[in-house]
């Protein structure tokens, strides 16, 4: 396809995805789909609804915001109570979808969005933690940290802050990403491990270093996307720790290119293990990626140079992963449905186990993702910063 088809399949794909949705049958969430329960307030379309919302922010199409409006007011009551959110779940997944609230306040002055943000801040304030001061992961999961995790809570904590509290949760914040780089990274590659536990006492984590084993792409690209995010959220007030996010995604960044696919200009389901047995390109981790060095064009923490590397893997992911099915419909595929460590399924994070995942289609994990990096280039597009490179 060309650009311009690419642009046009992905108009037709946004509109399918919600004329066939709402927030009780959001078409997009595969696990709840397969597993037939009650939708409820979730990461996966607190995604979906953050890539419609920038959507709007960039085309100013009204039915993305109407949509992300009635989606999440469904969940939102006036008096800021949220159905189905519980704070003593003690979950950071759950706050990953309250970072929309703070568009959906700007953009209507609807009331309940703003008491809702303080129903989900209060989750932090009794939020277990790791003794070097990091939340863990999930209460299920104790004394654990996953780069997941970075993306889930951090951005949210960092705007309201920064909004509300007069930046006094801001420097906490920014040491736990301080924390993952001090214990989750590896010195010889420059990736970040997909999990830590502090005690050491779970089968994946290595007795030393307390780590999993492998590099996991789509961690690696909610990390990607929570420093950038992150780094936004919190602006030039604190200097130091401002630019110290920018060096980290960097860094990272410079990294990862050294494992980019030459040919599909994607990333492998574990970054560093290309010629792995059942290794393959993956679509949602790609897609964080291509979202982070656009955005971190935008908001100048990247040199302009890397703009042209978002738009290589962005391409890249269309080409190979987006197409129309045998009825016409658009689709995208490549997705990894899940990973995680530990749990019932014994999850070790040996490259087995990343392998063995199912892989979809349609899923948010991918197409929100990649519908971020799409407006970041839009919007250096508008700003002509692609034709300079």
């Amino acid at each position: 396809m060309t650009k311009a088809e690419t642009k046009e399949l992905l108009k037709e794909y946004v509109l399918y995805l919600m004329e066939n949705s709402d927030a009780e049958h959001p078409m997009w969430n595969i696990e709840k789909v397969r597993s037939g329960k009650q939708n409820k307030w979730n990461y996966i379309d607190g995604c979906m609804i953050t890539a419609l919302l920038r959507l709007y922010s960039i085309t100013g199409e009204r039915k993305s915001l109407d949509f992300a409006d009635d989606f999440v007011s469904f969940y939102v009551n006036e008096d800021g109570t949220i159905n189905t959110y519980e704070v003593g779940e003690y979950n950071l997944d759950n706050i990953r979808p309250a970072c929309n609230l703070f568009a959906l306040y700007d953009l209507t002055g609807r009331e309940k969005y703003r008491k809702a943000m303080d129903t989900v801040r209060s989750q932090l304030d009794t939020m277990p933690r790791t003794k070097e001061g990091n939340f863990w992961h999930k209460q299920i999961y104790p004394n654990q940290v996953w780069l997941d995790g970075l993306y889930m809570a951090q951005p949210f904590y960092m705007e309201y802050e920064r909004r509300y509290r007069k930046m006094n949760g801001c420097l906490d914040s920014f040491r736990q990403f301080e924390n993952v780089r001090r214990f989750m990274r590896d010195e010889k590659t420059g990736l970040y491990y997909h999990g830590y536990d502090e005690s050491r006492q779970m089968y994946w984590a290595d007795k030393n270093t307390g780590c999993s084993p492998n590099f996991w792409l789509r961690a690696t690209g909610w990390f990607m996307a929570a420093l950038v995010d992150t780094a936004e959220a919190m602006g030039e007030q604190t200097y130091y720790e401002y630019r110290t996010l920018q060096d980290m995604l960097k860094n990272l960044a410079d990294s990862l290119l050294n494992y980019l696919d030459p040919e599909s200009k994607m990333f492998y389901q574990v970054i560093d293990k290309k010629g792995a047995a059942g290794n393959y390109l993956e679509t949602s981790g790609s897609a964080l990626i291509s979202y982070a060095l656009a955005k971190g064009v935008r908001l100048s923490y990247l040199p302009k140079r890397y703009a042209k590397i978002s738009e290589e893997i962005f391409y890249g992911i269309t080409e190979k992963y987006l197409s129309k099915n045998e009825d016409g419909l658009p689709r995208l595929g490549g997705i990894c449905l899940v990973a995680g460590l530990g749990g019932k399924d014994h999850r070790d994070g040996s490259l087995s186990y990343y392998f063995g995942e199912p892989v979809v289609e349609n899923d948010a994990k991918g197409t929100a993702p990649l519908l971020m990096a799409y407006t970041e280039l839009l919007s250096l597009e508008q700003r002509g910063v692609l034709n300079e490179i």
